[in-house]
């Protein structure tokens, strides 16, 4: 195909879109199934109908082909699970007694059986339910889901592309399930989940699937010659099926690297390539390789993981040079738009002019609908996107809003030693020791608990004027005193407020510092039925006044135990914001920290001995090839250094993190000096305290040992269990006992019920130590 005819058949596509609807309505029909008053078939009434304002929203703007199967109750990793037939042996009675609430119980847990490990999808903030796969394991093939909702889509009238998660990254993101020898890779079991894919496609095709998308991001990370050659291995006997839709092979979020040449010798129709500024160097490696002659080239030139407008004319310039390196070019966004909120208009309350740098989902698809029309009819056709383009670029590039020549100027006056702890940390831990008088295995929490609904009411009624400012405060008054009250009787030695002031624990802080912008729809999916809303980084960052100090300290009055002050790191508020573009992430990140700096300085001075600033975003933020890690863990760690380094030897400071795989940063976490971490380890069995135990890790930990994101209640002797295993890798001395994160989305009853156990679990085992 020549040059102009390639650019001609250019068609515009997205990977994926946001679940939830406008309204979060999704969220509110599980809930509500889970709570009893939903109907199964109202459920799934209300997820096609958002199905199908996605797909219709998406062809009205522009989009030629809409994904099909990207569509989740609750996750995409443990749909692909359901469609292999690769349900762990402790669900199948509950998956065989009812498909849906089995299901749920795989990804929540139930009373007595424990849910999948659930860890975070690359470096990303969205969690996945991780595959548990064994040397027994027998996938069977179940491609309801995927059939029907390809059948939904077309009976609409639209050309439709359905999406599942490549088989090779399947099995790299899956775990030896319990009782599988330790050594066992999943990746051996590709061969035996090749059939079960060729049978999905088979049915696909019957069904209408022209092109059918397999995912494969696994394979922007760095791979071993085995990796690639089961990569090659199973895209040659894919290509090889007669039975089958084309296939379109995608990765996103990084470079391909040595796997690019990979496919694009393996015999399929087409790949999806990210070309936004994190994988900029697929460009040439596509050009190294030859190209790809007569394949389809879907071109990810549209951010869809952070929520700038894109800059038109140098999309349409790198489209331009694609042209020549496939037999077709499409358009897309560089990986699933389910990382973004849905639509930038929604927003009421921000200037006119910032929202104009803004782009949503929907605003998203306009633009790759506008490069698809430049790239297919000449930039004449569309003049004015792009003449409107060049000015909110312009604008945002001039505003004073994203300079701050003081806040510049202190963040380039930072020196080595303000990053620095004043004594090493055995003398730290012994004047912390004498001052704060705790015993052995030391309880705590992470921070909130529960958020009830009648704190999400009084929020409400604060914004609308209901209540007023005092009367909002007595009700946040009234909570702390029962969180205060219920951890003094529960027997826990160091306390915390219970966070009830907070709305969430990047966008509470946000909203009180310069240069953030919070939304009100930007509703993102971090999990299952939890979402939140990023706040957009837009300008250079502050403090202006102390944001923690007040409750803080009264929470402090009331109890003669310490109290945690609690505070979001600078890397998580990072992580969990829409971060510039327009500066290094370093940069932006030693501004953040100043200002969580003056806050720690002030929560010291005011009396508080325990500061926890949580990083559970460290790992997360990890770039996903080894070259570019040690530049960002250098600026991640500084960061957090500069946070914290400004206080007494006696003041406790602790961090979290949770929901990673900290086995790849463990000298990045004895790096951050803190005194205290505490970490997810309750659904990888305390892996986590073997790590840290076979690095040499000198600090005191709290591995968890109370999952928080399940609804089940674990015994006493349950966490007790937990915490022998856990004192196998940590001396007494410096293990400490804690639930995996936070309890904001639990309930009372269970809140109390599982910290009475962890208390108790505490006290039986500490009775079982020697006498010193």
């Amino acid at each position: 195909m020549t040059t102009e005819s390639a650019a001609a058949a250019a068609r515009a596509t997205v990977y994926g879109y946001p679940r939830q609807g406008q309204n979060r309505e999704l969220k509110k029909a599980i809930e509500g199934y889970w709570k009893g008053r939903v109907t199964a078939d109202a459920l799934r009434a209300t997820a096609a109908e958002l199905r199908t304002a996605n797909w219709k929203q998406l062809a009205e703007a522009g989009i030629h082909e809409v994904p099909t199967g990207d569509f989740s109750y609750y996750d995409h990793v443990l749909d692909t699970t359901v469609m292999a037939g690769a349900i762990p042996a402790r669900h199948r009675a509950a998956v065989d007694a009812d498909a849906l609430d089995g299901y749920f119980a795989m990804a929540r847990g139930t009373r007595d059986v424990a849910p999948l490990e659930m860890t975070k999808w690359f470096d990303t903030n969205y969690h996945y339910l991780v595959p548990e796969l064994g040397p027994d394991t027998v996938f069977t093939a179940n491609p309801a889901k995927q059939v029907a909702e390809l059948q939904e889509a077309l009976a609409l009238g639209l050309t439709a592309r359905p999406v599942l998660v490549g088989p090779v990254t399947y099995l790299l993101l899956a775990k030896p399930a319990p009782g599988a020898p330790a050594d066992f890779e999943p990746l051996t079991l590709l061969d035996r989940l090749l059939p079960v894919y060729a049978e999905v496609l088979a049915d696909l095709r019957a069904a209408g699937a022209d092109w059918l998308q397999l995912d494969e991001p696994a394979l922007v990370q760095d791979r071993t010659p085995a990796e690639l050659d089961a990569a090659a291995r199973a895209y040659r006997a894919l290509g090889a099926l007669t039975d089958r839709p084309k296939l379109l092979v995608a990765s996103y979020f990084d470079r391909l690297g040595d796997a690019l040449p990979v496919l694009a010798k393996a015999p399929v129709e087409g790949l999806a390539l990210d070309f936004t500024e994190a994988a900029a160097a697929n460009l040439d490696a596509l050009a190294a390789v030859g190209g790809l002659p007569g394949k389809r080239l879907v071109a990810g030139v549209v951010n869809g993981r952070n929520i700038w407008i894109n800059d038109l004319q140098k999309s349409l310039s790198t489209l331009g040079t694609l042209l020549g390196l496939a037999d077709r070019v499409d358009v897309a966004a560089s990986c699933s738009l389910l990382h973004v909120p849905l639509d930038a208009t929604a927003e009421k309350d921000i200037e006119p002019q910032i929202l104009r740098w803004l782009a949503f989902a929907q605003q998203k698809t306009a633009e790759i609908a506008a490069l698809a029309k430049g790239l297919a009819q000449g930039t004449d056709a569309v003049t004015g996107e792009l003449s409107a383009n060049r000015a909110d670029l312009a604008s945002r590039a001039g505003s004073p809003i994203t300079h701050d020549p003081g806040v510049r100027a202190r963040a380039a006056a930072v020196t080595d030693t303000d990053g620095r702890r004043s004594q090493p940390y055995a003398e730290r831990a012994a004047a912390q020791r004498a001052h704060l008088g705790l015993p052995l295995l030391p309880t705590t929490t992470i921070g909130s608990f529960p958020q009830t609904g009648e704190l999400r009411v009084a929020r409400a009624d604060l914004r609308t004027g209901r209540i007023d400012t005092a009367g909002y405060e007595e009700r946040i008054k009234a909570e702390i005193q029962e969180v205060i009250a219920f951890q003094e009787k529960s027997g826990i030695d160091v306390l915390v407020h219970g966070e009830a002031e907070r709305n969430d624990m990047v966008q509470y802080f946000a909203e009180q510092l310069t240069g953030y912008l919070a939304t009100q729809q930007g509703w993102v999916q971090s999990y299952g039925t939890r979402y939140v809303r990023p706040p957009v980084l837009v300008g250079d960052i502050s403090r202006p006044e102390p944001m923690t100090v007040r409750w803080t300290s009264y929470a402090q009055s009331l109890t003669d135990r310490p109290v945690k002050g609690m505070l979001t790191g600078p890397v998580t508020m990072l992580a969990w914001s829409f971060v510039r573009d327009d500066q290094p992430l370093g940069d932006t990140a030693r501004q953040v920290a100043l200002a969580l700096r003056d806050e720690v300085d002030d929560l010291e001075a005011a009396g508080t001995s325990v500061i926890q600033v949580d990083e559970p975003a460290l790992r997360e933020t990890l770039p996903l090839r080894a070259a570019d890690r040690d530049a960002y863990l250098a600026w991640a760690t500084e960061a957090f250094r500069l946070t914290t380094a400004g206080v007494r030897p006696d003041t406790q400071i602790h961090t979290h993190m949770c929901y990673a795989e900290f086995g790849d940063i463990v000298q990045a976490i004895d790096d951050l000096d803190a005194d205290v971490i505490s970490l997810e380890a309750a659904r990888s069995h305390m892996q986590v305290a073997r790590e840290l135990a076979a690095h040499g890790y000198p600090r005191e930990a709290g591995p968890g040992v109370y999952d928080i994101h399940s609804p089940r209640v674990p015994s006493t002797e349950e966490a007790a269990g937990l915490l022998r295993t856990g004192l196998k890798a940590i001396p007494a001395e410096r293990l400490w006992v804690n639930p995996d994160c936070g309890l904001k989305t639990r309930g009372w009853p269970e809140t109390r019920a599982s910290l009475e156990n962890l208390v108790a679990a505490a006290r039986t085992v500490r009775s079982e130590l020697p006498a010193s």
